[in-house]
């Protein structure tokens, strides 16, 4: 007996795993992509100009050698055996955070990758994990203009809670963020 899903051929290799040393570079040229796409916009180009795969590639080689404790993780999602996106999640940085609230500290994918389910995967990925760690809801902080990502999160769940931060970047520039925050709690209806 054949296990075949589709007569029209096989089904697409995506796939999202925990981030190994090895995955170092592949993520730094993800992230540059991502950040260039993000920020280029946004940010002079004396700052957008350190956007380098190698700059990145060497805090993630480091980050994955020595990671700090507790449930700091980078998610990759795979398209086949290529790293297309990204996800650092954690305990939120938030001074108003509460214990049991988990970070999605950055998420991206690919420019060339997106619109294939690989940042969906990576979100939802994420939240298992940091469910799995006891956190009751998690937040992530996004560009205030970045319609795309907004429409993203809040397609997720996570929608706008109210908190909103002017991040210094370089003198005189700030960009400023908005938090999305989402519950994972189960749903009442679930029980």
């Amino acid at each position: 007996m054949t296990h075949d899903h589709s007569p029209t051929g096989p089904l697409a290799d995506a796939s999202v795993r925990r981030a190994g040393p090895n995955d170092a570079a592949a993520v730094g040229l993800v992230q540059e992509a991502v950040w260039r796409d993000t920020y280029g916009s946004r940010l002079p180009e004396q700052v957008t100009d350190q956007f380098t795969s190698a700059g990145f590639a060497n805090v993630w080689r480091r980050s994955l050698a020595d990671p700090p404790p507790g449930v700091w993780t980078l998610l990759v999602a795979c398209a086949g055996a290529q790293v297309v996106g990204y996800a650092v999640l954690g305990p939120s940085q938030d001074l108003d955070g509460e214990p049991t609230t988990g970070g999605l500290l950055e998420i991206g994918v690919h420019p060339h990758g997106r619109r294939s389910g690989h940042g969906s995967r990576l979100l939802n990925a994420a939240a298992d994990l940091l469910r799995e760690a006891g956190a009751t809801e998690f937040t992530s902080w996004l560009p205030a203009d970045a319609e795309e990502t907004r429409a993203f999160f809040h397609q997720a769940g996570l929608q706008p809670d109210g908190a909103y931060r002017d991040r210094v970047i370089v003198a005189d520039v700030t960009l400023r963020e908005i938090r999305v925050a989402a519950s994972l709690l189960p749903d009442s209806d679930d029980e």
